[in-house]
């Protein structure tokens, strides 16, 4: 094989290289080392990378191979969010305050991952405690976009999709609290899925809102995403939300035979909200999404309006919610027991203030404040309860339009990447970039989002698609139809490597 195959090629090709011998572990993993060496300096998609501890699980995947103990991950690169806990490896969760903790185990996500065979690549950059819509918040210096460097790469999870979609790792793991798996995933012209709460693990993930973060993937397409999303979901007794359930092969699932070649999506229901399609949005942004919906009708599916009426609430609601748990879940890092620690204080009081306020950026430091206020007294009633009242508003929505329609679909993002800094002076303005996302997390529900086409200036535009609770399969199966049908998701972003 060539390097371009090698690096433009599915998991499951590469799966099927490494079964039959055509390459090692070791020759695969050190090609996309070599990559991440010549590309990264320029993406920064990466905080850190251990090419020796990478190599002996390469080795040792090779090792598994020849004794014929694979699976379908066994020997494949990817890459880690910087949010999941690595044992003897540093996760910083892109913060000052974690900059020189080395986790002593590892989230149930690498645990899985390192039984299936998976070998990591590294640690990928990400808005600091995944706080951020941008990856521009990280203590490491912000993630450009692949397409057009010095626009974003979206976040939180900017490094991961961006390391994908320059092909620095075949896949990758992400964490989504409000659209930071699918919104990357648009801004880097990939696909990104965040299944149903409770699916993935949270333990070892480093937590910024409990009750709205989830795990997930990222793949250059729904089949990568299938292979990867397969390996990562399990009932874990250590997260008192993980989901005791049977495992899904939702690898198998996209493959199953369809009666109809012409129309394998025959049958489908879409639902389309006509929150997801106000009057201001782009024209752009329009035009790629209703083509794309064009193109699931003619693969079968039929499209239905429905109504979210709301939606329109996810952002103050999420935010609200979001904030509040921040502040209560980073009261941890207190400089006492791990992670950054002030070097002159006069009391504990005064060490706490110093070690918090010298360890945390600016974003962290307003969510921390935002989310305290929220929480006091005379305010819970006020805000925090009445946020949580409607989200269960925002979740009955859902459920009633699921009852005429088996998928919801509509834009990942009303925008497509922005310069970097152009947002840094209103953050108001970045939060409503995650409009459309927010409403899924908050109900707990399964989010898709994948290519669909760009914008004048060569920006992905990215379509988000919502199943139901525990339609991960569908949500896989419909987009890898449409990947079938369209080329989106194979047009890669023009990253050469710097000159000499």
């Amino acid at each position: 094989m060539t390097l371009s195959p090698i690096f433009d090629a599915p998991v499951s090709v590469l799966r099927r290289a490494l079964d039959e011998k055509e390459i090692s572990s070791i020759e695969l993993t050190g090609l996309f080392l070599d990559r991440i060496e010549a590309l990264d300096p320029g993406l920064n998609a990466f905080i850190t990378v251990d090419r020796e501890r990478t190599l002996a699980e390469a080795r040792a995947a090779d090792e598994r191979i020849a004794r014929n103990e694979t699976k379908p991950l066994t020997g494949i690169p990817l890459a880690y969010k910087d949010v999941f806990c690595t044992e003897g490896m540093l996760t910083t969760c892109a913060s000052k305050m974690l900059s020189n903790f080395v986790s002593p185990y590892d989230a149930h996500v690498v645990s899985l991952l390192k039984q299936a065979g998976a070998v990591n690549l590294g640690k990928t950059n990400m808005d600091e405690c995944a706080m951020g819509s941008s990856s521009e918040t990280s203590y490491y210096g912000p993630v450009n976009n692949p397409w057009e460097p010095g626009h974003v790469a979206g976040g939180s999870s900017g490094g991961s999709a961006a390391a994908v979609a320059a092909r620095l790792a075949p896949i990758a793991t992400g964490s989504d609290t409000g659209g930071s798996v699918r919104q990357p995933a648009a801004f880097c012209g990939i696909t990104g899925i965040k299944p149903t709460y409770g699916l993935v693990s949270r333990y070892g993930m480093i937590a910024y809102a409990s009750s709205l973060d989830q795990g997930g993937a990222f793949g250059a397409s729904a089949e990568d995403c299938a292979l990867l999303l397969s390996a990562m979901t399990g009932f874990d007794p250590r997260d008192s939300t993980s989901l005791d359930r049977p495992t899904e092969n939702y690898a198998a699932a996209i493959e199953a035979p369809v009666s109809d070649a012409a129309r394998p999506l025959a049958g489908l229901t879409i639902g389309i909200p006509k929150e997801f399609f106000p009057d201001e949005m782009g024209s752009e942004i329009r035009a790629a999404v209703e083509e794309a919906l064009a193109q699931y009708r003619a693969l079968g599916a039929s499209l239905r309006d429905i109504d979210l009426p709301n939606a329109r609430l996810a952002i103050p609601v999420c935010y609200v919610i979001a904030m509040a748990e921040a502040s209560s879940n980073l009261s941890r890092f207190d400089g006492v027991r791990y992670g950054h620690r002030a070097a002159e204080y006069a009391d504990l009081v005064d060490m706490y203030c110093k070690s918090r306020s010298e360890g945390f950026g600016a974003e962290v430091q307003r969510r921390i404040l935002a989310g305290t206020f929220v929480l006091s007294h005379g305010y819970y009633d006020a805000y925090y309860l009445q946020a949580q009242k409607l989200r269960r508003l925002i979740a009955g929505d859902f459920q009633r339009a699921f009852a005429g329609c088996d998928l919801i679909a509509g834009p990942t993002s009303p925008v497509t990447a922005w310069v970097l800094g152009s947002m840094s002076d209103d953050p108001v303005q970045m939060y409503l970039a995650d409009i459309y996302t927010t409403p899924v997390n908050l109900a707990g529900l399964p989010g898709l989002s994948h290519p669909c086409g760009f914008d004048a200036a060569g920006l992905p535009i990215g379509l988000q698609l919502i199943g139901n609770y525990f339609s991960e399969a569908r949500l896989l199966t419909a987009t890898h139809r449409f990947q079938q049908a369209t080329d989106w998701h194979l047009r890669r972003p023009p990253v050469s490597a710097p000159a000499a």
